[in-house]
């Protein structure tokens, strides 16, 4: 074997690659092969094994591996190696870049996914995983450096999306875009962005913040932004708009978003050759049908379609699982009001002196609380507190349950009613997003930060860590483990650190048990046999919590 400087050139520019290659003979001819491309090697590793093949024939008199090599526990390789690799497969390392603060950034994405935490964990894991050795970190780092990190991104973030989504939308522009929005709360009062608004968390009395998600037509994320906590969800829509326009150059694209989202100001400003596909309240379904529109006996067939003069297209369906679920929840608060009433009767009877007027009022207050005031009254006669049921009000009220309309300004010959119904449907691989990274695994909540460039830039660094995870929840998906398991059984593979006395230090990766085999065969990733051990300080700077109170 031998490494061997290939150049070739293209136009004016000569390109170098650095090839290990090999001689061998076949049919009595002698041909060469290329065993491995060096080209991102640095120099160093490069003159290494150019020494070792030069003295592959008396290797032994270079080395005493009894007296000169010292055998340690290193750091975990597994895990980290693995997140790397998809990291690069998916183009958020050349996204990011390879400089300290592209390599820093990194890092926090790794560290996201494979142990949630502060900036201060992301230090502490550093430490324990190869961190440095597997991103090719020359210098060390803490958390105010981390903290610094977030600033930088959240300046960059403009470009870091651009070029992802040059990179997964080389063959042609994005025509097909999900967006929706989510709240997560805050622990304290005084981030940037916190503010009093509606609340998807149940964390009552408690601030929070907005974030806006843009994903492609495959749900993989494609921008993230953040918003006041008390930003209406149709407020943030016309940045998205310009995003596509300006930003990823979109000439002709149809956003999807629910009926919160893309109302008549927002489908008034929408740009031309931009579309649109949302759903409608159901008061907007009972003025369609009142107004002759829709008919109420069109839900029932599998899927229906009416077009207006205006070339506005609703496409009309019963979800039959929907309706029942909606059916048993009436009769569940239903239960639950003369469950309420029977103990309310049960203490009349039992305290003469009990006002059933305050009773009474109890159980009205319940009824509006529930929801269920249109259809169910509460009537007390002499010591006692009677339920009436309105039939026909219920049954008005159950009318359009299961019931939703689709509408979209694409004529028929761009999409097919099928296919306007399977886009908006598709929204539901943005909630997957959010509960994954609000709930299930990332904990973008509660937001730890405070100021306007250190929130978005923890947000940004959330999207990029859910696009890894992603792509273990796919590979993955016929084991019987999440992808937080899966990189918890990966993380036992430890380095052996191979001390040379006067000569440095490698890790010598170990080969993976069954197990973990089977898990890096599904993701299509092998370790290397070896990797250049780099010396650097990764510390934290605890005591100076001073320091980080203004991040």
């Amino acid at each position: 074997m031998h490494v061997v400087v290939n150049k070739t050139k293209s136009g004016k520019k000569i390109y170098n690659s650095i090839l290990l290659r090999e001689s061998y003979r076949e049919d009595g001819k002698v041909k060469k092969r290329t065993i491995a491309n060096l080209s991102d090697c640095s120099p160093e590793e490069i003159e290494a094994m150019r020494f070792a093949l030069r003295n592959k024939d008396n290797l032994d008199s270079l080395i005493n591996v009894k007296e000169d090599v010292q055998l340690e526990e290193g750091l975990s390789v597994g895990a980290v190696w693995v997140v790397y690799q998809l990291t690069k497969r998916g183009g958020i390392e050349k996204a990011l870049g390879c400089d300290y603060s592209g390599k820093l950034a990194l890092w926090q994405v790794i560290a996201r996914v494979l142990d949630q935490g502060s900036r201060l964990s992301a230090v502490r894991l550093a430490r324990i995983h190869a961190a440095c050795d597997v991103l090719g970190l020359d210098r060390g780092f803490n958390e105010d450096d981390l903290y610094s990190n977030l600033s930088w991104l959240s300046e960059n973030q403009e470009g870091i999306e651009n070029r992802l989504f040059a990179l997964r939308n080389s063959g042609g522009a994005c025509e097909i875009f999900l967006y929706d929005v989510t709240s997560s709360y805050l622990e304290g009062e005084d981030n940037y962005f916190g503010a009093y608004g509606y609340n998807r968390d149940g964390k009552k009395g408690k601030k929070q913040i907005v974030i806006g998600l843009l994903c492609d037509g495959h749900g993989d994320p494609v921008s993230v932004e953040v918003f006041p906590g008390n930003t209406q969800d149709m407020k943030t829509f016309s940045s998205q708009v310009r995003k596509a326009a300006d930003r990823f150059g979109c000439e002709r694209v149809t956003f999807v978003g629910d009926r919160g989202m893309i109302k008549s100001p927002q489908i008034k400003d929408l740009p031309e050759g931009f579309h649109y596909i949302t759903a409608i309240t159901k008061a907007q379904i009972d003025s369609l049908i009142s107004q002759g529109v829709i008919q109420l006996d069109l839900f029932d067939s599998e899927l229906c379609e009416i077009e207006t003069s205006d070339g506005i297209r609703y496409i009309l369906k019963r979800n039959p699982v929907r309706a029942e679920e909606i059916s048993q929840n009436r009769l569940a608060k239903k239960r639950s009001i003369e469950e309420a009433i029977n103990r309310k009767n049960d203490y009349l009877s039992a305290h003469a002196r009990a006002k059933v007027s305050i009773a009474e009022e109890e159980i009205r207050s319940k009824i509006k609380h529930l929801k269920v005031n249109q259809w169910m009254k509460v009537q007390a006669e002499d010591r006692g507190l009677n339920l009436s049921v309105d039939e026909d009000a219920l049954q008005e009220e159950s009318r359009l349950d299961g019931c939703y309309v689709i509408k979209t300004d694409l004529p028929e010959s761009a999409a097919s009613k099928e296919v306007v119904h399977g886009r908006y449907k598709d929204l539901a691989l943005v909630e997957h997003t959010f509960r994954t990274c609000k709930m299930d695994f990332l904990e973008v909540r509660p937001v730890y930060v405070r100021n306007e460039k250190s929130t978005r830039g923890h947000v940004l660094v959330v999207m990029l860590a859910y696009m890894i995870v992603r792509h273990l929840q796919t590979a993955w998906q016929n084991f019987d483990l999440t992808p937080e398991e899966g990189l918890k059984q990966l993380a036992t593979l430890a380095s052996v650190e191979m001390k040379f006395n006067g000569k440095g230090s490698c890790l010598k990766i170990p080969r993976p048990r069954k197990s973990s085999r089977e898990l890096l065969e599904a993701v299509g990733i092998s370790m290397p046999l070896v990797l250049p051990h780099k010396e650097v300080l990764v510390d934290t700077r605890k005591k100076l919590t001073e320091r980080r109170k203004s991040h």
